[in-house]
């Protein structure tokens, strides 16, 4: 019998989850990461690690077994012919080594040729192209459907929206094909993009990757235009499959299809090769007109491809070589606290500005009291701090305390109203509870015009600021009163007449938005995009959800005791209340359809489903379950009726069997729907 893990270890494990998720749901779904890609992959491998050494621990639902991703509402989603995988990572040669020997013992092959291509930092997109003409472009979303954004895809001038006859024999195509690639911002275009932003009084963004994903993904595609995207290919499939016996010979037909695609590509005789490769990259890559954050290792061999195979979540034949994170030491110069929408308290440290990667940082959040006391830092310390993708940078360590240090305390009053701080018990974080706390007005309005949320373009941090500073704005639905101020709007700093009515028709439009948004959008604590939509499904209109009690919130798939209670808290408050009466007059009521129940056949049962299904959509495959009394599940417990298997199932599959849980095939479980 295994020795059980240690309770330590359990805790540790469910804190790294926690946190991957949240860091998921940041950067996958938000595209507004809080963290580095190197500090997410450190959490990754420490989860990876601990799962390994303690496999009972595994459960089906931990990120380490998660593609990522999920389409976002506002677009028609789009399934894939071929799965847009995400690859797994190699952070050091030995690791290269290590993933080179899988290779060859997999392969049965003494020596591999490879194929180096620079990695690049942006959104993965796929082209599809009918008789030589653009008549689809899809994001990634989460590897099986995609989000269909073909009309902004459109504005993007290195995209060609026909190939000539001429261009496809010269590449020996066919002139049906799918071009696979991603979607950047150089750095000038990033840098001008933000200075513009900030003389506009709008949302100052984070990277060049972030603000490409965010162009591609509005409904507005002038929107996209004016953002000087680019779009590097880097695949090509014909009927979801590789035309050409070599990965070499696809990004030769890339170019003679006059795509822009990686120029410097290597072809490697053996790993060490590929090794010198990246090392050589390592020096040059800070000269590029644009982010790359490592290089990508392929394969060359179709054949070998094939025969290799993939993972639940990624390819065999193909890793991705990440460069180290870019470090630098600095001075903590003073420590000072933002407040944000829901009260939280968060320390900022502001440095002795130092370059790091080519780019002057000259703050780092310490996220919360429990962080600034495990780093030990106080003011006037030299501390080393890493910055990866031009995320902002976080500090590591305290190399050097400072003569007269002086540290930091919590606040006892908020430095925005005053208010007193709380403490909450089980809470890490310090709170202003002040309901009119403006920067928590400030907060909630950006949050409720967010891209993920009403979608409110122009409703920038410095628009925001004058609005509330002003009295012209106390809480969201003061937004649409604006229409009536249209002078007022224009009169402010960095805001012109034109400006003005823009911002006005967004504002007005925004009243379109869709119920799963709107609920989203009210910043309710434990309420993110999906429960958003969840909620959405089960409740015809906010009015609806703001009478529901708890007994009937938990009735909601994946809406446990904890998000039940919050958002009856929420709907209790009498301020909240008030600003729901407010929304409607105003004419923001948007109403979902309940989904209509065919039948009871599902009743009283839960599915799982689990890997690539052949015939539907997942979304469509649990929408019918829904439609004939079921619930649907993201993880496997006693309570589950049934797993369905699809192709490359994760550990769902596994956890099932371990549970004696009813396992269909796809095919069972149509003849399920059809009652056989």
């Amino acid at each position: 019998m295994a020795k059980a893990a240690p309770g330590n270890v359990k805790k540790e494990i469910e804190e790294l989850r926690e946190q991957l998720r949240y860091h998921e749901y940041r950067y996958y779904v938000l595209d507004d990461p809080e963290i580095s890609d190197t500090a997410y992959d450190r959490m990754m491998e420490r989860l990876k690690e601990l799962e390994a050494e303690h496999p009972e621990l595994v459960t089906p639902d931990s990120p380490t077994v998660r593609v990522g991703g999920a389409p976002r509402e506002g677009f028609q989603t789009v399934r894939h012919a071929r799965p847009m995988l995400s690859l797994d990572n190699a952070f050091s040669y030995d690791a290269l080594r290590d993933w080179d020997r899988r290779v060859r013992e997999g392969s049965g092959k003494e020596k591999i040729e490879y194929i180096a291509e620079r990695k690049f930092d942006g959104l993965s997109i796929s082209l599809q192209y009918e008789d030589g003409v653009l008549v689809r472009g899809v994001t990634r979303g989460d590897g099986t459907t995609g989000e269909d954004v073909t009309p902004n895809v459109k504005t993007i001038r290195s995209v060609p929206l026909r190939v000539d006859g001429a261009a496809l024999k010269k590449a020996k195509l066919l002139a049906d094909f799918e071009v696979r690639g991603e979607v950047m911002m150089t750095r000038k275009a990033f840098q001008a993009l933000n200075q513009e932003q900030e003389r506009i009084g709008g949302k100052i963004f984070v990277n060049p990757r972030n603000s490409a994903a965010g162009a591609v993904r509005v409904l507005d595609p002038t929107i996209t235009a004016s953002r000087k995207l680019e779009f590097f290919a880097y695949y090509l499939l014909v009927d979801g499959k590789v035309p050409f016996a070599k990965h070499s010979e696809s990004l030769e037909a890339l170019k003679q299809l006059r795509f822009r695609s990686s120029d410097d590509w290597k072809l490697c005789n053996g790993i060490q090769e590929v090794i010198d490769y990246c090392e050589a990259w390592d020096t040059k890559r800070e000269k590029l007109p644009y982010e790359i954050d490592g290089v990508v290792v392929k394969v060359n061999s179709t054949a070998i491809q094939n025969e290799l195979g993939y993972t639940a979540k990624a390819p065999r034949w193909a890793i991705a070589f990440k460069y180290p994170a870019r470090q630098e030491t600095t001075v903590v110069k003073d420590i000072q606290v933002n407040v944000g929408r829901t009260g939280a308290l968060t320390p900022v440290a502001f440095l002795e500005p130092v370059q790091v990667g080519g780019v002057t940082v000259s703050r780092s959040t310490l996220h919360n009291m429990d962080e600034i006391e495990r780093l030990g830092v106080q003011i006037g310390d030299t501390v080393l701090i890493e910055r990866a993708g031009e995320v902002i940078p976080h500090v590591l360590k305290v190399v050097k305390q400072g003569k007269g240090r002086k540290p930091f305390r919590m606040p006892k009053n908020c430095p925005e109203c005053g208010s007193a701080i709380h403490h909450l018990e089980g809470e890490v974080a310090y709170r202003c509870l002040n309901v009119a706390c403006p920067a928590k007005r400030k907060e909630s309005i950006l949050h409720f015009a967010g891209r993920r949320a009403l979608d409110i373009d122009g409703l920038g941090e410095k628009i925001v600021d004058q609005l509330v500073d002003k009295g012209m704005v106390k809480d969201v639905a003061d937004l649409y009163a604006l229409k009536e101020k249209e002078e007022e709007v224009a009169a402010l700093g960095r805001m012109a007449e034109k400006s003005a009515q823009n911002l006005l028709e967004q504002i007005e439009a925004s009243k379109k938005n869709s119920l799963a948004r709107l609920i989203y959008a009210l910043g309710i604590q434990f309420v993110g995009e999906r429960t958003g939509q969840l909620l959405a499904e089960h409740f015809s209109s906010l009015e609806e959800l703001a009478e529901a009690k708890e007994k009937d919130l938990e009735q909601v798939s994946e809406v446990g005791p904890k998000v039940a209670a919050s958002i009856v808290e929420f709907f209790s408050e009498p301020a909240n209340r008030q600003l729901i009466k407010k929304l409607a007059k105003a004419g923001v009521r948007p109403t979902a359809e309940k989904r209509e129940v065919k039948s009871d056949k599902f009743a009283g049962k839960t599915f799982v489903f689990t890997g690539t299904l052949a015939n539907r959509t997942r979304e469509e495959a649990e929408a019918i379950v829904r439609q004939n009394g079921g619930k649907v599940s993201s993880s496997v417990s006693n309570k589950t009726a049934y797993v369905v298997v699809g192709t490359d199932p994760g550990s769902k599959y596994d956890k099932a069997k371990e549970l004696r849980v009813a396992i269909l095939t796809e095919g069972e479980f149509e003849r399920l729907i059809d009652g056989k």
